[in-house]
């Protein structure tokens, strides 16, 4: 299994189990991305998602059909941390299985993913108000960065993978701490309150960790959606 496919498959999971077509929404992706990070294996979050929707068609028996329909992902928060800690007790003493080989990492593939992110950078540096450029300087130095990651691809002695990813994770880092940089106080406030007002249904479900972690995802993915920048961790190569 590749990258991609840990979130397309929460993803149609969730959306089966809800019965009905819904466009994840920056905040669920933001969650989908704290438990990759959290290194919660795929299976997990599967059975944590329908966990939470056999509790629910229950209770919705119950209720004869009257409870409100699911409406994000958060909602399942909970039954997912539970789903990963009795997947820990269960592993205890076991010996790790081997993961299946990634596919769809060849180099050639990989640099041109490098140098179309690079063209986006440039160009959304070029569009930037001649006031503002200053504070974009930045933006110049990464592409010119994954341009010459995308070289490094195509030689006889391509970086591994592992260490071109956290390559990527330090210049993504650096980004996004220019778009925080540039931004006003104003746009950051409202990004905030955005986050809190779509986290408020679920708070109850998640812990204080969980939900520091998906507010900054949050913000981080509306930022760069603002300016119309890619990730660059090799991560979202199938993600669009």
């Amino acid at each position: 299994m590749n990258c991609f496919e840990y979130f397309s498959e929460i993803e149609e999971r969730f959306c089966r189990r809800r019965g009905s077509l819904l466009l994840l929404s920056t905040l669920d992706w933001a969650l989908i991305e704290t438990w990759r990070e959290a290194g919660i294996p795929l299976e997990a979050v599967l059975r944590g998602i329908d966990n939470a929707f056999d509790k629910y068609d229950q209770r919705s028996q119950r209720a004869r059909g009257r409870l409100r329909k699911v409406n994000g992902l958060a909602w399942c928060a909970q039954a997912v941390m539970q789903a990963a800690e009795q997947r820990v007790e269960a592993a205890t003493g076991m010996a790790p299985s081997r993961p299946p080989a990634d596919s769809g990492f060849e180099p050639e593939r990989v640099a041109a993913f490098l140098e179309q992110n690079a063209q986006t950078i440039e160009l959304a540096a070029s569009s930037v108000r001649s006031e503002d450029a200053a504070s974009w300087a930045a933006a110049a130095g990464i592409a010119l960065r994954l341009r010459e990651l995308a070289q490094e691809m195509r030689s006889s002695h391509p970086p591994a993978l592992d260490d071109l990813d956290r390559t990527l994770t330090v210049l993504e880092e650096k980004l996004l701490g220019q778009l925080r940089t540039s931004a006003s106080e104003s746009e950051l406030v409202e990004l905030k309150e955005q986050a809190d007002r779509e986290l408020a249904p679920y708070r109850s479900g998640m812990s204080t960790v969980q939900l520091r972690q998906v507010q900054q995802q949050f913000l981080h993915k509306r930022l760069l959606e603002l300016h119309r920048l890619p990730r660059l961790s090799l991560f979202y190569m199938g993600h669009g």
